[in-house]
């Protein structure tokens, strides 16, 4: 550019382009960092992190290269492109040595991680012959995530994705309340409840207007969930009630398919005469694995029959437990969606988010569990199904009292606290 334009006319030019930069970063932080901060973190760290001599030499050093078997050359795997979705994140593709699988290279992750001074490396197979690479940087969260704002109507409402908190790259992390079930695992004080209470404030008017029904079991005697009751189509808070109320939820189901079948439909909308169902179980382990026999093998049979057949017609599942292993929730595999909070032990993160998660980065065992670190957990990228950290947020007291106050259901609708009506039977 100088050799054409001349070096005065270039430098200006340059200056102008940086100084245009600059403005735009400090006058609209979040357009700047949604499109162009990316580009050019990725540009700056391929230069100065993953490429020449220092990426070669952290190669060698971890045992990735290779020796040519016939001229005794040193084959480097090449990158192939940089992705720097937040400050603290990168995606490296790189091209492995012809000989070497995903395999090979995750089995070195830990000495790359150590290599280069980084707080986490997770790798997985992108493409035949192409890893992707993880790099985290530092901790990505160093505060609370404030708790979302309610939505005023139910237009702003999308329920296919409710923002439940941040994720590592620094977006809205969403998650879905139609089209499949979620499982949340973590121990006490992983921070259950932020999702919890953020789902529900993020679908608030939809619950004030109809448009989705909570039903919710409660079988630590509703401690934790009676500050919400207002919100509740259904409430049960012991094993008697839930078994109640899981019946009626599978009758309403079955009932709607044969509206679906008489009507010639396929898939339900959501709206007030097909409002969305969801059933969230709080400690679900209280309902299938620690109660009497009997009782647990009628509500794993009520559930498998709602999480196989609901999903067209608007019927979800919400689980929310401590104790992922199979004989704890034997329907595991019908959850669709799944969320692993901080968990005690490290079988655990690839119980509930699938086999090799935890190779591929998702240290859900190793997240503290104190208050500072509640709510941080791991889902999976579908789309790469790299592990992704997310933290939900902080739902107060008050900001629960501000759900029931501003989307409690009006007084004529059909709300009822299964136990109470069983004890004033």
């Amino acid at each position: 550019m100088a050799l054409v334009l001349g070096p005065i006319l270039a430098a200006i030019l340059l200056g102008a382009l940086v100084g245009s930069v600059v403005v735009w970063g400090r006058a609209h932080p979040a357009s700047f960092d949604r499109f162009a901060a990316p580009a050019l973190r990725a540009t700056w760290r391929r230069w100065t992190v993953y490429r020449g001599r220092r990426w070669a030499q952290l190669m060698s050093d971890t045992g990735l290269t290779k020796e040519h078997r016939h001229t005794g050359d040193q084959l480097v795997p090449r990158v192939l492109r940089v992705r720097s979705s937040s400050a603290s994140i990168d995606t490296v593709y790189v091209r492995m040595v012809r000989g070497q699988d995903v395999a090979y290279w995750q089995e070195r992750s830990s000495v790359l991680w150590e290599a280069l001074i980084a707080h986490r490396v997770a790798i997985t197979r992108h493409r035949p012959g192409v890893v992707a690479i993880v790099i985290e940087w530092e901790l990505p969260f160093t505060r609370t995530i404030p708790a979302p704002d309610i939505p005023e109507t139910t237009e702003d409402v999308d329920l296919g994705a409710v923002e439940i908190g941040d994720n590592e790259r620094g977006e809205p992390f969403t998650a879905p309340v139609i089209g499949g079930h979620r499982l949340v695992a973590g121990a006490s004080g992983s921070g259950k409840g932020s999702v919890l209470w953020s789902t529900l404030r993020g679908v608030g008017p939809c619950i004030r207007d109809g448009i989705v029904r909570v039903w919710m079991v409660d079988l630590k005697g509703g401690v934790e969930t009676e500050q919400g009751a207002p919100l509740f189509h259904r409430y049960a808070t012991s094993m008697p009630a839930a078994l109640e109320l899981l019946t009626e939820f599978r009758d309403a189901m079955r009932d709607r398919q044969d509206d679906m079948r008489d009507q010639n439909i396929r898939a339900c909308t959501p709206s007030t005469g097909t409002p969305v169902e969801l059933l969230v179980i709080d400690e679900m382990a209280m309902l299938t694995a620690y109660g009497d026999r009997t009782s647990v093998r009628d509500a794993l049979r009520l559930l498998a029959e709602v999480m196989t057949q609901g999903r067209a017609s608007l019927f979800a599942v919400h689980g929310y437990l401590q104790e992922p292993s199979k004989d704890v929730v034997d329907v595991r595999e019908l959850f669709t969606q799944r969320i692993c909070l901080g968990v005690t032990a490290a079988s655990h993160v690839d119980m509930v988010l699938g086999e090799g998660a935890r190779e591929r980065g998702a240290l859900a065992d190793e997240i503290p569990g104190d208050a500072r670190h509640a709510g941080i957990g791991f889902v999976i990228d579908k789309g790469f199904r790299l592990p992704v950290r997310f933290r939900a947020a902080f739902v107060s007291d008050d900001e629960i009292t501000e759900l029931v106050t501003r989307c409690t259901p009006p007084p004529d609708a059909d709300v009822i606290d299964l136990d109470t009506e069983r004890g004033a039977a």
